[in-house]
């Protein structure tokens, strides 16, 4: 079956998914893809022996960091002197989620759980491993081999968070509000909205190496703006 265009692009989902095997496999496909995205970084800056904003005070005074930057006169010598200390990037988002269309295809785990299953799945990517029941039992039923463990750990579990193919990050959940608005007649939720709150996990991993990869190439695409800057005045 066909909506009448033939040349329509297919839109890619995002998705979280838990890194590595375990019991139960945490997977969620997002049902629609989130309005916005808001991204962060926490920057700060200091020079060496300068304490950084929000030190506690030193027995001795010391020069402010306004104070030490006020002697340069040279910028690239600032530069040269200047250090910067990078946070990891947050993510925050809203997720929508709506049995809607799967009662009306009358799917038989809609209907007897609504979104039940896709908000349990999102809070079990906060738990830490060994409080999985269901893990348990599979450790208990086949055991432990070469240390290996479906119920990991006291460790939370590894998220990807995956949103189109340039961006794989690996990232920690660190807040996740769920908003139930609507209910079956068994009080099973059918609409919800969960927003969450993510620290990407920087470092030499592949999967963030990969999507940092892609920013820096995206960024040399942007050779054009290297021209346009001929349009804008700087002070000689």
């Amino acid at each position: 079956m066909t909506d009448g265009f033939p040349n329509k692009p297919r839109i890619l989902r995002g998705a979280f998914v838990e890194f590595g095997l375990s019991v139960p496999p945490l997977t969620v496909v997002f049902q629609f893809n989130p309005v916005q995205l808001t991204r962060s970084h926490a920057l700060t800056y200091g020079f060496p022996g300068v304490p950084a904003p929000g030190d506690a005070p030193a027995a001795v005074p010391q020069r402010t960091l306004r104070q030490v930057r006020g002697e340069f006169s040279d910028l690239l010598e600032l530069q040269r002197e200047q250090l910067v200390n990078v946070q990891d990037q947050t993510i925050a988002f809203d997720l929508r989620l709506d049995a809607t269309d799967r009662l009306d295809d009358r799917d038989p785990v809609t209907e007897q759980f609504g979104v039940g299953p896709q908000i349990s799945t999102l809070e079990l990517m906060v738990y830490p491993k060994e409080e999985s029941l269901l893990g348990r039992g599979v450790d208990a039923l086949l055991g432990k081999r070469d240390g290996f463990s479906f119920a990991r750990s006291p460790n939370p579990p590894l998220v990807l968070f995956v949103f189109g193919r340039k961006r794989v990050l690996p990232v920690n959940i660190t807040a996740m509000n769920i908003t139930e608005t609507e209910f079956s007649a068994d009080l099973n939720p059918v609409r919800a909205t969960v927003s969450v709150n993510l620290t990407v996990i920087e470092g030499d991993n592949v999967p963030y190496l990969y999507s940092r990869a892609m920013v820096e190439a995206m960024s040399a695409l942007n050779v054009a703006e290297a021209t346009a800057a001929a349009d804008v005045v700087v002070p000689g």
